[in-house]
């Protein structure tokens, strides 16, 4: 779709810029699905709304194009949301449902809120950054929610989950959340407070449990950093579950040999309710 990033197309480009050592030309990609059997329009009405998610995609045409240059019509006047701070608590209801916000009414109560105390309404520009930067891949909500109520029927799990509950009373971390972005990082705190994890790299960016090791390389010892991470891109699997989630392999792991699996985030409220699919793996 417009706007997006290609990424066989912009593969495709520097291949052939690679060869040719000239120029990087102008690429475009699209699937080609060929259909067979004896199918009725509302047959093929019912596969074109299966394979294409309007989120991410729109149907190509098979009509050779006069050229691939995408053009781009001038934009109109970013819309004021006239009458948004007026919204009642159904009102806001609506509007999350009209206009597929990823915010929650708290989220969006708050919002209004401050462009009350702004004396303006908001622009749609304003509510859709903030709803992308409040969502699930920027504020990791599902990884931060606090955790009550917890019942645990599997003893190992249990036990697991009550060590997790004394290493946070030894830490005295007892005045936080409990929380899955809790859960995966304490260890690291453990270690390090009990003088174990003595070699932890540490900068002014520390997103990650990076450690210091050794790694035997052609038999000399090269000083490597070894990371434990949480990764959280959730918003490609969001929109689309199934295909997006090489992003990861793309991007995070560009020489690795292991293919990421489905994953399941638990923030789905941006993604299209679709039928159940056989998982795959992606390897175009």
């Amino acid at each position: 779709m417009p706007g997006q990033f290609d990424q066989r197309a912009d593969s495709a480009a520097e291949c052939v810029q690679l060869i040719s050592q000239g120029e990087r030309p102008l690429v475009r990609s699209a699937r080609l699905y060929v259909l067979t059997g004896n199918l009725t329009e509302a047959d093929v009405t019912a596969i074109k709304n299966y394979l294409i998610n309007p989120v991410e995609a729109r149907e190509a045409s098979l009509e050779l194009p006069e050229t691939l240059k995408i053009s781009i019509p001038e934009p109109a006047d970013v819309e004021v949301l006239e009458g948004f701070n007026a919204l009642d608590q159904d009102g806001l209801k609506e509007f999350i449902a009209s206009h597929g916000l990823a915010m929650d009414l708290a989220d969006l109560t708050f919002c209004q809120q401050y462009f009350t105390t702004e004396q303006r309404d908001p622009t749609i520009t304003e509510i859709r950054v903030i709803d992308t930067y409040w969502s699930d891949h920027c504020r990791h909500t599902t990884f931060n929610t606090g955790i009550t109520g917890v019942q645990i029927d599997d003893d190992l799990v249990k036990a697991a989950f009550e060590k997790y509950l004394s290493m946070r009373k030894e830490l005295g971390r007892e005045d936080r959340a409990v929380s899955l972005w809790d859960m995966a990082t304490i260890g690291a705190k453990y270690l390090r407070e009990k003088g174990v994890l003595t070699n932890l790299d540490e900068s002014e960016e520390i997103n990650a449990c990076t450690v210091k090791v050794k790694v035997d390389v052609d038999g000399k010892d090269e000083d490597w950093l070894f990371l434990f991470k949480n990764e959280t891109h959730n918003h490609p699997t969001e929109i689309e579950p199934f295909w997006r989630r090489s992003y990861l392999y793309r991007r995070r792991n560009p020489r690795s040999p292991f293919w990421p699996q489905l994953r399941l985030p638990g923030n789905a409220r941006h993604r299209r309710r679709r039928p159940n699919r056989s998982c795959f793996s992606d390897t175009s």
